[in-house]
């Protein structure tokens, strides 16, 4: 009797140390179970909140999401679904070493050449170009290319259109705190406040910018014409091993990253981006081939960033244009601009 009741006693206190020690550990499978991975992205990896900021979507409005895995920190809240989407997989999108996304849905690619301008819309009462830079490719005669800049010119009663440039600055290492988004209209700097929902409108109404995030990111708007979606990003050191880039320390490659909403587009448009959006285009690409590339550069080529003179241009037809020469120097202008962020938080400060 006295020996049962020492093995009972015995038993009782082994489970009592077993759940004294099961409350204080737990084995690390159940660690996992109990502190999975941040939903949209990877541990480690920030992933960014956006929210619908739309109140002509009541049930949506002020509702928060996390970007998806394959955009962490480049979506957008689409309000009518009340989902977060990437900005880059849409119609519209401009990204990387430039893939597009047309109008009509369709991907392709347009490599340009460095150091060259491109147009992407040209339409009666819009044109949009970009400036390409980039790496020779070894062993290939394309360069790897991607958009660094933008200009924007819509007409104006004054001589010459007016212009919107949208760039991002060359940055030898990239932190993401640090703006580098410089921002002219009509030859003048742009003074944006680094802090989310920041707003700017230019003196004649005809655009707005606001900030999509504290830095690197805005959205850019004409009402009833076109907004544009724009992030500054480098070429990190993941995506340079992987396709072979060869980005050195002197320079990221900072670039746009980019997606397009139009209005108030002509049936007659043209440009890289623009001629999709016409009914009767058909796309020339072999949609079997996984990295369709379109030519056609002496098509979209131009003097300059503000040149309307590539061979498709439809802009402002009959009504004054603005000429090759005074495009050049507007561009040889911007290429000289020194830009850094101020320390007073109140954006980017540039200077000719």
């Amino acid at each position: 009797m006295e020996k049962a009741s020492s093995t009972v006693l015995f038993v009782l206190i082994v489970a009592i140390l077993c759940a004294v020690a099961s409350a204080s550990f737990r084995l690390p499978w159940e660690e996992k179970l109990q502190a999975p991975p941040p939903p949209g992205g990877r541990p480690g990896k920030p992933v960014r909140m956006v929210r619908c900021r739309h109140s002509e979507f009541p049930k949506c409005f002020m509702v928060s999401r996390s970007c998806p895995r394959e955009c962490p920190s480049t979506c957008a809240m689409d309000c009518s679904l009340c989902k977060p989407v990437c900005n880059c997989f849409r119609p519209g999108a401009v990204c990387d070493d430039p893939r597009f996304i047309g109008g009509d849905g369709i991907t392709f690619y347009f490599h340009g050449r460095r150091d060259r301008d491109f147009c992407l819309v040209s339409d009666l009462s819009l044109h949009i170009n970009a400036h390409f830079i980039g790496k020779p490719h070894p062993g290939k005669k394309r360069d790897f290319t991607w958009v660094q800049s933008l200009s924007i010119l819509l007409p104006s009663s004054d001589p010459g259109p007016h212009s919107l440039y949208l760039g991002a600055m060359k940055t030898a290492t990239w932190d993401d705190s640090v703006d580098r988004l410089a921002l002219w209209y009509d030859s003048n700097p742009i003074s944006l406040p680094t802090k989310e929902d920041a707003m700017w409108h230019s003196p004649d109404g005809l655009i707005s910018i606001k900030r999509t995030r504290s830095t690197n990111g805005v959205i850019v708007e004409s009402k009833n014409k076109f907004l544009i979606s724009a992030t500054a990003r480098p070429i990190t050191k993941e995506e340079s091993n992987i396709h072979h880039y060869n980005i050195t320390d002197d320079d990221c490659f900072a670039h746009l990253d980019t997606s397009f909403k139009f209005y108030d587009l002509s049936e007659g448009v043209d440009g890289i981006l623009g001629r999709t959006y016409r009914k009767d285009y058909i796309s020339k690409v072999n949609l079997t081939n996984p990295m369709p590339v379109v030519g056609g550069e002496h098509d979209f080529v131009t003097s300059g960033l503000f040149a309307i003179d590539c061979a498709v241009s439809r802009f402002n037809k009959g009504t004054g244009l603005v000429s090759a020469e005074n495009a050049n120097q507007k561009s040889k202008e911007y290429n000289k601009v020194v830009c850094q962020s101020s320390p007073a938080g109140t954006g980017v400060l540039c200077s000719r």
